[in-house]
Order: structure tokens, then C-alpha cells, then sequence
């Protein structure tokens, strides 16, 4: 299985519309941050987790041709306005793309995007999708993919876990009922937004509270703003944890 971050960003992406901090100004490509959205390749099989608003230079950025299955997380705007650009992936394979979701998520966004579901549209293109609701354990391509229950502030969404994997993009608590799938994975891929406190992520100080009790083989941080710069806070990180980068792969 091979994991890629395509993005590792936060809502207003990094650099930050109109900001000239030594975040957004660096020259660190790796402290450049599309909207958050993860890859896993599995059996030749892509699965995507969320739409991002920059899904199109991500796939462009890292040759993605072909997306199998997308899940999605929640509905906020930087996690499923990207929507539009499976319409692509639906001209070059010819069929229609499976989704995967909660009942609120996946209600939500036939609600949000109606023209995708509604049959009289007409003018353009647009995407072929085929919604599931999922609320256990199923299987994608030979993968088992488990959707997991955490909180994004008081609004309770899905992270996933693939086999010994798990990707908690939005997160600032995880009911007790979770833990139990989430310990002892080989990575643990986990919201870590800044140094200070925020109500509806995990900080950074958070997050390391998190792997220390779940105590994962490797810790990648991701959906960072522009006060974490690359460099300077992996130096100071405990061994087995870092932050990721656009483009970050790892092999399971």
C-alpha cells in the first residue's frame, strides 16, 4: 500500500492569500500547502479521501490519471469543493466514480451539489458518481477500510483506517469508543494545526498528546496553517513523528 498526502494544507491553504509572514513568504517548497486530501494506492486500485478545492493541480502535480473510489470525511468547503474535478476522471476511464460517506455527509452533499444528481441538467459536464453510505468496516479492492467516529469541534465526522493506517484530518478530541481501533498502528496520519489552541483542531502540543497514548510506529502531521514551518518544528519532534509535506509518499 503507498500513502500520498497530496495536500497537507488547511482551509486557507499556505501560503495565505495576502500574507507576508516568513511562513507564507518562505522559499521552502515544502512550507507550500495545498488543502489537505490523501491518496492510498492499494491492489492498482486509487482511493481518494476528499475533493479538495485544489484537486486539480494536486492530480496534475503528481500524474494521478485515474481516481477508483473516493471517501469523504465531512462537508466543509475544503474538503469536498474540489467535487468537480472527478467530471475528468469520469471522461478518461468512462464509468462512473464510487463514493463513500456518512448518511449526513453524503445527504449533504446531494444537497450542496443537486446538479450532480439532478437528471434534467442540462449545459456542461458533469461528474458520474454513485453514493454509498457507509457506517462500518467495508471493503474496497481487497482493502479493508474502516470509517472511524472523532470530533471536529462539536460536530462528530469520519476519519478512515486502511488496514494499519489511519488518517484523522480534522480532529480535536477522539470519543473513547475510537481509541481502541486507532492504537498501535503502524502510521497514524493526524490534524495538527498550530501551536495555539483551537477549538475545532488539535494543536501541535495536542496531537503529540494524542500519538503518546496511541503510541503508533510514525506519526505524520497534517492540515497545518501558516505558523508551522517545516524545517524548524521537525528539528524539534519527538523521534517517530514529522510533519508532512505536498507530495509526501509513504510505503506500507
Amino acid at each position: 500500500m503507498k500513502i500520498l498526502l497530496l495536500g497537507c494544507g488547511t482551509s486557507t491553504g499556505v501560503p495565505m492569500v495576502g500574507c507576508k509572514c516568513k511562513i507564507c513568504t518562505s522559499t521552502n517548497i515544502k512550507n507550500q500547502r495545498t488543502r489537505s486530501s490523501l491518496l492510498v494506492e492499494y491492489n492498482q486500485k486509487n482511493i481518494l479521501v476528499d475533493t479538495s478545492p485544489d484537486l486539480r493541480s494536486q492530480a496534475l502535480a503528481n500524474k494521478i490519471e485515474r481516481i477508483d473510489a473516493v471517501l469523504f470525511t465531512h462537508t466543509h468547503a475544503d474538503h469536498i469543493h474540489g467535487i468537480d474535478e472527478l467530471r475528468s476522471f469520469n471522461f478518461i476511464q468512462l464509468s462512473e466514480i464510487p463514493c463513500y460517506g456518512s448518511e449526513e455527509t453524503i445527504n449533504q452533499i446531494r444537497q450542496i451539489f443537486s446538479y450532480i444528481f439532478n437528471d434534467n441538467f442540462i449545459g456542461g459536464g458533469k461528474p458520474i458518481l454513485k453514493m454509498h453510505i457507509v457506517s462500518s468496516k467495508f471493503n474496497l479492492y481487497g482493502l479493508d477500510i474502516v470509517p472511524i467516529k472523532i470530533l471536529h469541534g462539536n460536530q462528530t465526522i469520519f476519519a478512515y483506517k486502511f488496514g494499519n493506517v489511519a488518517y484523522l484530518s480534522d480532529c480535536s478530541g477522539i470519543p473513547e469508543d475510537s481509541k481502541p481501533l486507532l492504537k498501535d498502528l503502524k502510521l497514524l496520519i493526524l490534524d495538527a494545526l498550530r501551536y495555539q489552541f483551537h477549538p475545532t483542531h488539535f494543536n501541535l502540543e495536542g496531537a503529540l498528546k494524542v500519538v503518546e497514548e496511541l503510541k503508533p510506529q510514525r506519526a505524520i502531521f497534517t492540515h497545518m496553517g501558516h505558523q508551522l514551518d517545516y524545517e524548524e518544528v521537525n528539528r524539534e519532534l519527538p523521534e517517530g513523528t514529522e510533519l508532512a509535506h505536498d507530495g509526501m509518499v509513504v510505503e506500507i
